[in-house]
């Protein structure tokens, strides 16, 4: 059975994800993603609050009845969400938890502003964690290749975290950083990230992000056999 999913996105690096990746994947599986950016003052992306995601997610939810609605936003670019606070200042949570719980606490939150909806069923959000450059991290042939940078360094770093997405959030850790440092700064978010997106692929992804995984199979896309 086909489905229409309209996600609200953090930025452009990530709609263009959605748009040349992630959709062509899901829509094998009759799974039609429509991306839109959060909308903040003066134009759109970047910037996430929640009352804005609330906002664009619940005007999807009430348009029409028979689609769904999901976020893709990141973990280290919120600016103010349910339970933040509560999430940083706790030790030791796994990309899991920290998702769950941010996941959760904004479900509760469009469950009571929308309670004549069934948001439960409609409502599919993603926290990526800790930013969208760590599923860069699926592959690091791939990414050392097409950055031109010795995979040992890449290694070094999955080495020290363990998986993409535990890289760590602080500023000078961050995926992106990594990247940004091995390129001397050149590193283009919208071209060479989702150029390397594409020949990494949604399957080997899905097998090295587990909460990424995770928000597909909660979409309803199955793994590849």
């Amino acid at each position: 059975m086909n489905s229409e999913v309209y996600l609200v996105v953090e930025g452009l690096t990530e709609q263009l994800f959605v748009e040349h990746v992630l959709a062509p994947y899901c829509a094998m599986q009759g799974i039609y993603l429509h991306p839109t950016q959060v909308p903040k003052r003066g134009g759109k992306g970047g910037d996430v609050r929640f009352e804005r995601v609330k906002t664009c997610v619940s005007n999807f939810l009430k348009q029409r009845s028979d689609t769904r609605v999901g976020t893709f936003v990141d973990y280290y670019g919120l600016a103010a969400w349910p339970k933040l606070e509560e999430v940083r200042s706790a030790q030791g949570l796994s990309p899991a938890e920290i998702a769950k719980r941010l996941n959760d606490a904004a479900m509760e939150e469009l469950c009571g502003a929308l309670p004549a909806i069934n948001v439960a069923d409609r409502f599919v959000p993603f926290m990526a964690v800790h930013e969208f450059e760590a599923l860069l991290f699926s592959d690091a042939g791939v990414l050392a290749s097409s950055l031109g940078v010795d995979i040992a360094a890449v290694n070094d770093v999955l080495q020290e975290y363990g998986s993409p997405e535990k890289i760590n959030t602080r500023p000078d850790k961050i995926p992106s950083r990594h990247l940004e440092v091995w390129t001397n700064e050149r590193y283009m978010k919208t071209v060479q990230g989702i150029a390397i997106a594409g020949r990494i692929g949604i399957a080997q992804m899905r097998a090295a992000n587990p909460n990424f995984d995770d928000w597909l199979t909660r979409l309803g896309c199955n793994r590849e056999s």
